[in-house]
């Protein structure tokens, strides 16, 4: 198994293999948390005018992600896991737009399959990635809207090709790396609302879930998220 780590929206262009888009803070950790709490099926976008129009045409889908960090006009919910922690999406379906996770999917046009990567759920997707045991991996590191290399997504691409490939991880090192690194600022910052201190510990709850999350396709190559229990 050859494993690469990548970087940004030009890394997952280049991605192949089983390819892993990874966004720590927050797309991906929040989607875990939408599964979690009971979700259909997540829809990813790269473009937010197709997730407008496919909220316009589904009313009852929930619209959910951001544009520099904040929640979008006319979205149900942004990018937080600690203002989605306890809503009940039972049976719902989700459209989710982001400056960075969803980026990579869509760029991610010669991957074999995509998994999303984040360390709510790190220990599945390593699960996951053994069983399958694929020739090439790729871990795309998104960073700051696909375009800047951030710590965290860094450090989570790191941290799962060092468990695949048998060498050790210390997490509460990881930890202390974020708790300073610029990408996290924001979740300290009180005039940043939008980015609830409580986000920096949900999106660093170390394998909170047991399940990856997939792409498939359905009606005119759609991709969706299909949870998979690991």
């Amino acid at each position: 198994m050859k494993i690469k780590i990548l970087h940004l929206i030009d890394g997952a262009k280049q991605a192949r293999g089983l390819t892993v888009i990874i966004d720590v803070f927050r797309a991906f950790s929040v989607a875990c948390y939408v599964f979690g709490n009971g979700a259909e099926k997540i829809i990813p976008l790269g473009d937010i005018d197709v997730a407008y129009r496919l909220k316009k045409e589904n009313p009852n889908f929930l619209l959910i992600g951001e544009r520099e960090g904040k929640k979008p006009r006319g979205f149900d919910y942004g990018n937080s896991p600690a203002q989605i922690e306890t809503v009940d999406f039972a049976k719902k379906i989700i459209l989710q737009t982001t400056s960075a996770g969803t980026q990579g999917i869509a760029n991610a046009v010669n991957a074999d399959e995509i998994l999303t990567g984040s360390f709510v759920n790190a220990q599945a997707i390593i699960n996951y990635i053994k069983k399958q045991n694929p020739d090439y991996v790729s871990l795309v590191a998104m960073g700051h809207a696909g375009l800047y290399i951030t710590e965290e997504d860094e450090l989570c691409a790191e941290y799962i090709k060092n468990a695949l490939e048998g060498n050790p991880n210390d997490f509460s090192e990881i930890r202390k790396r974020l708790r300073n690194c610029a990408g996290a600022n924001k979740f300290f910052d009180p005039t940043k609302d939008w980015a609830p201190e409580k986000d920096f510990e949900l999106c660093l709850s170390l394998d909170k879930f047991n399940f990856v999350l997939k792409m498939e396709s359905y009606d005119n190559n759609q991709l969706y998220f299909k949870k998979i229990e690991i």
